[in-house]
């Protein structure tokens, strides 16, 4: 006898062309789902249709797509929200909710109750108060204070009223590390700052050794999300989770890594603590080598049996070298997005 066939899940995922949520796209795309993503520029359609995503072209400002979905009775089981504007952020959230709550309804209405799993960060929790020599440490983990720097503290107070919408959706909050990998988003700038001490012959970093860098790769972190979304509703529903590698590494490790990979002649010297300095979370620089911050993801592994695959960071760091020197040859405008946003962040 023929297995029974089992009819296939429907996921949407916004920013479908941003670092996150191609990723998430790409990992519901791989485990079954069929997938579809919404991004605001059309130049990234055939990109996501080349993944198998089908795209969508709009935005939770531009919701003109969501009647030509109804007009085709398609609805969806879950979806997952991972754009944000750090700088305004509560009226690109409310412009999220609305279309939230439009394709909830339509879902509802075919006798669907969606999942919507919401992306904050775990720059929520602040920083960790110790370094990795320091013998009295912990993670962060969900039941930690929220104690964001003034920068992120929209963004850490406006995510979780996601909750509040329990009429039409069942929510979930997640708390991802940074990500690595491929274009390498935020952690291009290390590679950025390895090619710019390999000229100098020394690579000189005013932040101490010991300072914890958690991190994960972004298809880990793709990953996680099916996880959520395949997990037993009842467990996961009107949860917030972290999402972290196993294991954390140091600044020296991450540093001495690049160095070495780059040829930096005379390696890292750690000069922490120059005059003038701005605190941590005042300069995006500081806030992706200073940032000491220890992130526990045990509950996600326990109610989900996700876990992390990928190589941290220093120990695959030629494979991460290269496919982020590719994304640049192609055009890949990370990197000018970061400085878009660290002026942003300074001007403000």
């Amino acid at each position: 006898m023929a297995p029974t066939k089992t009819a296939h899940k429907k996921v949407l995922v916004t920013g479908a062309n941003g670092y996150i949520g191609n990723a998430v796209a790409r990992a519901f795309s791989r485990a079954g789902w069929t997938t579809y993503g919404l991004v605001r520029k059309e130049s990234s359609l055939p990109d996501l249709a080349s993944d198998e995503i089908i795209p969508l072209f709009g935005s939770p400002s531009d919701t003109s797509f969501v009647s030509n979905l109804q007009e085709k009775g398609i609805v969806f089981d879950v979806i997952v929200s991972t754009t944000e504007q750090i700088m305004n952020y509560f009226p690109h959230y409310n412009e999220i909710v609305s279309l939230l709550r439009i394709l909830a309804k339509q879902s509802k209405d075919k006798g669907i109750r969606p999942l919507v799993i919401f992306t904050s960060g775990c720059k929520d929790y602040g920083t960790s108060t110790f370094l990795s020599t320091s013998k009295d440490k912990a993670p962060h983990t969900e039941e930690s204070p929220l104690n964001p720097p003034t920068l992120l503290m929209d963004r850490a107070n406006g995510a979780i009223t996601i909750f509040e919408h329990e009429d039409l959706f069942d929510a979930i909050v997640t708390r991802p590390t940074n990500v690595y990998g491929l274009s390498s988003s935020f952690y291009g700038l290390i590679f950025k700052f390895a090619e710019q001490a390999k000229k100098k012959g020394v690579w000189q970093i005013d932040e101490h050794p010991d300072t914890i860098l958690h991190a994960m790769h972004v298809d880990d972190c793709g990953e996680a999300y099916v996880a959520l979304a395949e997990a037993e509703r009842s467990v996961v529903k009107g949860q917030c989770y972290n999402m972290s590698a196993s294991e954390w590494e140091t600044l020296r490790d991450v540093a001495s890594a690049v160095a070495k990979e780059y040829g930096v002649e005379d390696g890292v010297r750690f000069v922490e603590g120059q005059e003038g300095r701005l605190p941590v979370e005042q300069d995006w620089n500081r806030m992706l080598l200073g940032w000491t911050q220890w992130i526990g993801s045990e509950k996600l592994r326990k109610d989900t049996g996700w876990y992390d695959k990928r190589q941290l960071f220093s120990e695959g760091i030629h494979a991460y070298r290269l496919a982020y020197e590719v994304s640049i040859q192609r055009g890949g405008g990370v990197l000018q997005k970061i400085e878009n946003r660290k002026a942003a962040m300074e001007h403000n």
